[in-house]
């Protein structure tokens, strides 16, 4: 049965078990079906589509048998369908998020939840319209334990205000001839959205600098460093660098007027040998932020409403549209957000 919500929800909610549609089952999509099976409470996989039905196929019977749907729609508005999760490719997201909005369902959309200020545009509308929160978007580092421990430093006063947030975003290798804006739309995105998430303010000015570019990149502006002021005058440095080779690795620092915090991600082990004290690296992002993807479908399916709006979407995708403008440019470039909609002032 599917659970109505209420005005200002945008989880699921309700005590039964909820019955998720999954929308792309690529490395995403799967790695979200295998925590909704095995690692998430109150949910099962009911559906899923991908437009590879082989691989589609394989997450289906992988998360207990779950249908195969070969039309993303025919999901959607399937009465065995409570909610639905979407990780296919972003130029797809805004048309299946504004589907599940006519069918009255809550969506979990991977970020972005559009790549055009446009299409976010037009998914605010649409939600506003219904006069309820549908969307959750998939900023998945708001749970993590890091960055949420951090966050509650900061609020209850421990370091005393806050100055400046030093960030680093390595991956270690990007397809060939990336574009150079796609540094910022596909990966720095998270370190604006955390930027915003972290000291609950809008970011008002960006630049980005370009050193030399790595001879990895084959020809992408690569790596950048985004200078990002809010509205109190915190900077938020971003480091970006998708070919750095040795790993995958995310950090950060909060100076403040009366002590800083590092945030790092070592594993649980560690190696002294051989006159070395080493730990592995991940390879991508998925050991590094697996609790936190946990936490997130968690959080979705008991409806308690701590993920990211539709508002927190459209403003990730407005500065990152600005970000890109200033790489192109070469200069500073203001951000001028317009008027929070009422639905999403918390």
């Amino acid at each position: 049965m599917t659970t109505m919500l209420e005005p200002d929800q945008a989880g699921i909610g309700g005590t039964t078990v909820k019955r998720i549609g999954i929308i792309g089952t690529g490395i995403m999509g799967a790695d979200h079906a295998r925590l909704l099976t095995g690692a998430v409470s109150g949910a099962c996989v009911a559906g899923v589509f991908d437009l590879d039905a082989e691989r589609a196929g394989g997450v289906a019977a992988n998360s207990g048998g779950a249908r195969v749907f070969t039309d993303p729609y025919m999901l959607i508005n399937d009465d065995g369908i409570d909610a639905v999760l979407i990780a296919s490719s972003d130029a797809t997201h805004e048309q299946f998020v504004l589907a599940c909005f006519a069918a009255g369902k809550a969506v979990l959309c991977e970020k972005p939840l559009s790549p055009t200020v446009e299409g976010c545009t037009r998914i605010l509308e649409a939600e506003v319209a219904a006069g309820r929160r549908l969307v959750t978007v998939g900023f998945m580092r708001r749970f993590d334990p890091g960055y949420t421990d951090l966050k509650a430093l900061l609020k209850e006063g421990a370091v005393g205000t806050p100055l400046m947030l030093h960030n680093v975003h390595r991956n270690p290798a990007a397809v060939p001839g990336l574009p150079s804006s796609a540094l910022i739309t596909n990966s720095a995105v998270h370190e604006l959205d955390i930027t915003r998430w972290l000291f609950d303010e809008e970011i008002t000015e960006v630049t980005v600098h370009t050193p030399r570019a790595t001879a990895e990149g084959g020809g992408t502006q690569d790596p950048q460093l985004l200078i990002l002021r809010t509205e109190s005058g915190v900077l938020s440095d971003v480091e970006i660098f998708v070919n750095a080779r040795y790993g995958y690795e995310v950090r950060c620092e909060l100076v403040a007027e009366a002590g800083t915090v590092t945030l790092d991600a070592p594993p649980p082990t560690s190696l002294r040998a051989r006159g070395l004290h080493a730990r592995e690296l991940p390879a991508d992002w998925r050991p590094r932020f697996a609790e936190a993807y946990r936490r997130e479908l968690q959080d979705w399916i008991d409806g308690t409403d701590r993920g990211a709006t539709a508002w927190d979407g459209f403003a990730a995708t407005f500065v990152a549209a600005a970000c890109v403008a200033a790489l192109e440019s070469g200069e500073r470039h203001s951000v001028n957000l317009p008027e929070v909609p009422a639905l999403y002032r918390r």
